[in-house]
Parts: structure tokens; sequence; C-alpha cells
């Protein structure tokens, strides 16, 4: 697990300059602090920050790798898993191996079957670079569900790209500006699909590659899809088969992704939380391993928002190891700032600021690498909005009475996440009904919220957003193929993994926060061969009456203790601002100094005015608790914005990448990867 970055120009003859590439290494170094490695051919530069999981030895697996004929060069982040039947495959077919990482099986399955046959092996999260100097084309790849990420902008003359936002912005010739819709979408909440909050600055979407060709002197970009999250037709599913056979290919499957998981040369981990899909992970961690599992626990001062108690039972179940960080609420806004920075996006809770901090225990505790239970409510149907949305439109059936009965229901379950994870009041997009045939209720809060953000604008972004309809560029993302003729729960649960999973989830409640501090997060959940048979199963396995992740709960039953067996869906998240005086507090005062007129005025992003009423709505005395959730959420995106700009327009990032490189010893003269005899490739 590491941080790539390089650069490619359309020009073969211009000139990479070396110490940019160690630069955008270094600023990222959290990443990778293990070593860092560059490497440069006509007009194309890798670099590459290395986080040792996989074959420790820091010379023979440091990137980039190049073949031994110096046709190939790559640079990967993450982990690849089934890895070592493959080498076996390809040894047999003539590969000559060099190291042990998981990394080099792509050096040996892209000369023998091109990118798009390769992507299909490749099981894992992952994002890479690949450049192929025979047909003078880079290849920039991601995972399926965006578990690694990767970013890319275009230059004058080129093509710069990096894990991490602030290692393209170490290129001094990319931009660093607010996009007016970007700005929207982080007051918001949710982004579109493949945007970030700056101009020119784009993501490789999940399950897609990204293809550069150099072609007479000009760069040709085209991003296509190599894989997507396999929903059935309605009347394609196939007929029903008994329970048992679908509870027991949850169970195959899991079992399989997380033992596969638990391979490392170095110690691993679980994050383990209240919910049954850490538990379960904890609980077959132990049994896999026959041992006691370190366990690690977030505590909050706040008895509606702690799951200790569940997760200790569990801890003592499984015989692991459990490690308890507790955290005050008021004391998560001390970190909030850092946290961004990591984040390089706006946060609506601060259950960001928790993952960094427990992240940073993790490390000290002289672990990198953690199974987490990321995925298991996109796959088998977890959050309260699935369960609305399965009613609201895919039981048309029942009768008035009987809708009322569940509607109420659905209301008293899902008080608590009121204002947060779903809207006080419906709301309807034309846009995704149109596309999706409802208003995802995952989406609600969200383009609820946006009301707020015209208002809260400055004048000059205002104005130039007077036409934008968010849903409608969210919608315009979406494949509606993919959601035609699915049912009701399907298309929730899709728009949910294209939109909250990848932009959310995975991104400031996952890799960001557990790579700033050079820990590595593996979800055995977001196994795609776990994916594609979960996608098939039928919607009254995920959701049965009132239980949701029912076959996932009958998987775990034997593993799983009776309190949390029948324990309803708890989404994890940290107590609102507004629901703690003293965090209330540290809010104000972190808005103090980042919302005053003065701050505002400067980064021109604001509308001090806007703001101001914004605080009054809050603090009204007929402003409900719902209504003052989706108000704290705001006001967590104005505070992010506004640090935002602080950290990446403000500074003057190419210059504090170098000075870290500096300040880390790292330096173009060091010996790089494929100048020593043991490090040259043979046999591509």
């Amino acid at each position: 697990m590491c941080g790539i970055a390089g650069f490619i120009y359309a020009d073969r003859n211009r000139p990479v300059d070396p110490e940019t590439l160690v630069a955008m290494a270094a600023i990222q170094y959290h990443r990778g602090p293990d070593g860092f490695g560059w490497r440069a051919m006509e007009g194309v530069g890798f670099s590459h920050a290395r986080l040792s999981i996989i074959d420790l030895d820091q010379e023979r697996g440091r990137q980039p790798f190049v073949s031994s004929d110096g046709n190939l060069m790559l640079t990967k982040n993450g982990e690849l898993y089934d890895y070592q039947r493959l080498r076996t495959d390809l040894s047999a077919r003539g590969a000559r191996f060099v190291t042990k990482s998981d990394s080099e099986i792509i050096m040996h399955l892209y000369p023998r079957l091109g990118i798009d046959d390769t992507l299909p092996h490749l099981r894992g999260e992952f994002a890479f670079a690949l450049y192929d100097r025979e047909v003078d084309t880079l290849y920039l790849a991601r995972d399926r569900f965006g578990i690694k990420p990767l970013y890319w902008a275009a230059i004058d003359g080129g093509l710069v790209f990096g894990s991490e936002l602030k290692v393209l912005f170490a290129h001094p010739a990319v931009t660093r500006k607010f996009d007016a819709a970007g700005l929207y979408h982080q007051l918001m909440q949710t982004m579109v699909p493949g945007t970030t909050a700056f101009t020119g600055v784009h993501q490789v979407r999940p399950g897609h590659v990204l293809t550069v060709r150099r072609r007479d002197g000009r760069l040709q970009v085209e991003e296509r899809r190599y894989w997507d999250i396999p929903f059935p037709e309605e009347d394609a599913r196939g007929k029903p088969v008994d329970e048992t056979e679908y509870i027991e290919g949850v169970r195959e499957r899991l079992i399989e992704a997380v033992q596969l998981r638990l391979e490392a040369d170095v110690p691993v981990g679980c994050y383990l939380s209240g919910g049954i899909d850490s538990c379960a992970i904890v609980g077959m961690a132990a049994a896999s391993t026959q041992g006691s599992v370190k366990a690690f626990t977030i505590g909050f001062d706040s008895d509606d928002y702690d799951e200790t108690p569940i997760a200790t039972e569990m801890a003592e179940a499984a015989g692991a190891d459990q490690e308890i960080l507790r955290l005050e609420a008021e004391h998560l806004y001390d970190h909030f700032e850092e946290t961004l920075w990591h984040t390089e996006r706006t946060i609506y809770n601060t259950l960001g600021v928790a993952k960094l901090l427990m992240s940073r225990r993790v490390n000290e505790t002289g672990y990198k690498v953690v199974l987490t239970g990321e995925g298991s409510d996109e796959l088998f149907g977890g959050y309260p909005a699935f369960r609305r949305d399965m009613f609201l439109h895919g039981l048309d059936h029942l009768s008035p009475s009987e809708r009322e009965k569940w509607e109420a229901l659905l209301a008293e379950n899902n008080k608590l996440f009121s204002g947060a994870m779903l809207a006080e009041q419906s709301v309807e997009d034309a846009a995704l009904t149109s596309k999706v045939g409802f208003t995802p209720s995952c989406l609600q809060p969200w383009l609820a919220s946006s009301a707020h953000v015209s208002a809260l604008l400055h004048p000059e972004h205002r104005e130039a957003l007077a036409d934008y309809s968010p849903g409608a560029a969210i919608a315009a993302t979406l494949d509606g193929d993919a959601l035609r003729n699915r049912h009701p729960l399907d298309r929730a649960q899709y728009v949910w993994i294209k939109t909250m999973l990848e932009g959310q989830i995975l991104t400031w409640g996952g890799d960001r926060v557990d790579m700033a501090n050079a820990m590595e997060a593996r979800p055995p959940f977001l196994d795609h061969h776990l994916a594609e048979y979960a996608a098939m199963l039928p919607p009254s396995m995920r959701i049965h009456g009132r239980t949701e992740k029912y076959v996932l709960r009958e998987a775990m039953k034997g593993l799983l203790p009776e309190t949390l067996y029948k324990r309803e869906k708890f989404a994890f998240m940290a107590p609102p601002a507004h629901t703690d005086p003293k965090k209330w507090e540290a809010m104000r005062n972190l808005a103090r100094r980042h919302l005053n007129p003065h701050t505002i005025d400067a980064a021109d992003l604001l509308d001090a005015k806007g703001v101001e009423a914004l605080f009054r709505l809050h603090e009204a005395p007929d402003t409900t608790a719902a209504t003052q959730t989706q108000l704290d959420a705001v006001i967590n995106h104005l505070i992010g914005v506004q640090v935002l700009h602080q950290h990446f327009i403000a500074n003057d990032i190419p210059a504090q990448a170098r000075r870290k490189a500096a300040e880390l010893g790292w330096h173009i003269d060091q010996p790089q990867p494929g100048t020593t005899e043991n490090n040259r490739y043979a046999g591509v």
C-alpha cells in the first residue's frame, strides 16, 4: 500500500524534472514512509512512496518497476490477492519473477493479455499507472469500487496523475483553483462521480481505466469502464432457490475474502465497532488464524453513539485483544484542519477525524494493516435509506393501511438519522427520478441541504451556478442501462455505490484517513467475487421483513453473540455538534477563525451574510433537532472549504513538497529501481 505519482508530456523530448517527481513522492510521505523511487523515460516520469506490506526487501521491492527490455514502467498502490496462484500459472508459462511483490504480476500479465484482459484477473484494491513505450500509451486503472484513490489533471502539453490531490498540486503546472460546481457539491456533501472541488482535476472512476495515447505531439485521453456491479434485470435473476443455499454461498465467499486479506508480511489487525459487519470480520479472522486477533475500537462519550459495550462483547466472544480509543466530542475539532489536509474534501461529520485518530493509534501499536467492515451495507441492504426505498417503491401490493404502518415504523427506527442519513422531509428531484425511477433516499438529505447552498456562495459563484441542478449533474453520470428494469432495492444500492460509497465512505471515512498514518485498510466485503454473488441475491434475502442484511446475519449466526445477531442496523457516526454544548462551542471556535468576514473575503468562496444567516437559523428556538443536524453538516462544510483554500490554494504546494523531500533526505541521486542487478526484470 503506497502512494503513486507521475506525468506524461505530449512531446517525447520534453525534459522530465526528477526533482518534481521526488517532491510528488515526498508530499505523500504519509502513504509510504518506508522508501521512495522514481524513473523517467522519453517524456514520461513515475514516482512512488512505499509502505512495505508484502516483500519487505527495500531494494528488491522498490517501485517504479521497469521491464528488462525497458519497454514497460509500472507504479502501483494497493494490494492484489490470489496473486500466488497467478504467479504459479505465469511461471509455468515462462515468466521469471524477481520479487515477491504482488504488483509484479501486472508486468507479466499485460504483455501476454493486453490491458483489457489483464484487469479482470486483478482481485483486490488497487490503483496503478502502466506505461508501454512500444505503443506510446499510458494506462491509469482503478479498482472496481474505488477503494484506492487516483486523480489526474491535464496541463499545457501533458497530463499529471497521483494518489492524492496534493500530489498533483506539487507539479507547478497544475492549476490550484476551486471549481464553482465543485464548491457547490462540497457544501452539499455529495460529489458528482469523477469530479473534485478543483478546476480541471478529475478522478479515474471506480472500475475504469484511463488510456492516454501520445500521437503526433498530442495526448488522446479516453476513459472506459471495465467492470460494474451486476444487478440483474428483474426477469433475469433466475428462479429462487432454498435460502440455505444463499446463506452458504455468502458464507463461503466471505470466508475466502477474509482469508486472502489476512496474507501479509506484517501483523494484521481488525477494526471493531458494534455492527455485525466488523464483528463478523473479527470472528472469521480469529477462526482463520486460530489465535488472538488485535481489534481496534473507537468509543465516543455519548451513549447514543457509543458502540463499545457491544464491540467488547464480540471481542470477548472471539478471544480478541481489544484496544479501545475513547474520544471526547469537543476534542474532535482540535484535529479537524489536519484531517482535511488528508481528506482533501469537506466532511459533514467528525467521524473522519475519529478515524484519523484511530489510524494513528493503530500505527503507534506497530500495526500497518487492518481488516474493516466497509461494503457490507452496500451489498446487503444495511442502510435505512435502502429499507425506505424498498418499502416505498418496491411493495406496491401493500394496502394503504399496511403502507402507513411501515412508514410509521421506518420513521421511528430512523429518528436518530433524520437530517443526516435521511431527509427530515421527502425530497423529489426530477432528473434523478427520471433516471432512477425515484429520488433515492440516500441522496435526499444532501439535496435538502443544497437549498441552503446558493445563499452561502460568493456572488460570483452564485451567478455562475444560477441555473445549476446538482441532482441533474449526478444523474447524468449514472448508467441508465444498469438501472433499467431493476428492482427498487437494486437501484437504490447502485446509486449509493456510485455516490456515497466512493465519495464518502472509502475516501474521508476510509483510505485518506487511514493512509494519513501509513495504515492499510482491507475491506473483505468489497471482494468483487462476493459482490457479484450478492448482486444476484433476491431482495428478500437482503431485507427480509424489517430485518436488514438478513442473509449475512444468517450466514454469521453461529459466529455472533445473540445481541448482535438480533440488533438492528446502527450507522457508525460521531455525535453531531449540536448534541453536546462543548462540541458545539468547539465548532463555533473553529468557525470564528475560518468564517469571520475577513477570512471569507480573502478566499472569495463564500458570502459572509449568508453564513451569518445560517448560524441564526441553527440557533433559532423553533429549529428542529433534525434541521440542526442538517445544518451541523453544512457548517462543517463551510469551515471545510475555507480550510481547503488555506491548505491548497493559499499555500505554495510545489515549494512545500520540495521542502518535505529535503526534510526526508529524499533526493534524485539516491539509487533508483532497476539500477542494481537484483532489481532488473527478466522474462517479462
